[in-house]
């Protein structure tokens, strides 16, 4: 896998009520503006999605893809990885929280590999644009 681009954002929240909006992926074409369908195709760990289906319409980046989650027991993470997609060859990523008082420090990193050829540099800058709104977007999300 590629070298991997990661970002943090502080929330005003809890870690559950964070880690409750990441793990409703049905919600997700609610707030997360390129999700355009998220389907929950196997369960996980308790009430957590195991894979996940998702179609994705970010302007020149459109795919449909799934991807297998993997839930930390002390439900402070989560990372995940891709499980088939239709441009993407590769995918791995993370979401880590850090409470702190009131509000919680989360961290995401990704790293994506497509089936066509990306020069390091642009991959890093999308990586970098994924995460930043993913992560604005979970903030307006939970705080919201």
């Amino acid at each position: 896998m590629a070298d991997s681009t990661t970002q943090s954002i502080t929330i005003d929240g809890a870690p559950e009520a964070i880690m409750a909006v990441i793990a409703d992926f049905p919600a997700y074409p609610e707030w997360a503006n390129a999700v355009k369908s998220a389907e929950v195709m196997a369960d996980g760990p308790g009430d957590r999605a195991g894979q996940v289906s998702f179609t994705l319409d970010a302007g020149m980046f459109k795919d449909a893809y799934t991807l297998e989650y993997e839930w930390a027991q002390d439900g402070l993470s989560v990372s995940w990885h891709l499980v088939k997609g239709q441009i993407q060859k590769a995918q791995q990523g993370s979401y880590v929280l850090a409470p702190s008082g009131p509000a919680t420090t989360v961290t995401y990193t990704l790293s994506v590999e497509l089936n066509i050829p990306m020069i390091g540099m642009l991959r890093r800058k999308a990586e970098k644009i994924i995460i930043d709104t993913a992560l604005k977007e979970l903030k307006r999300r939970v705080e919201g």
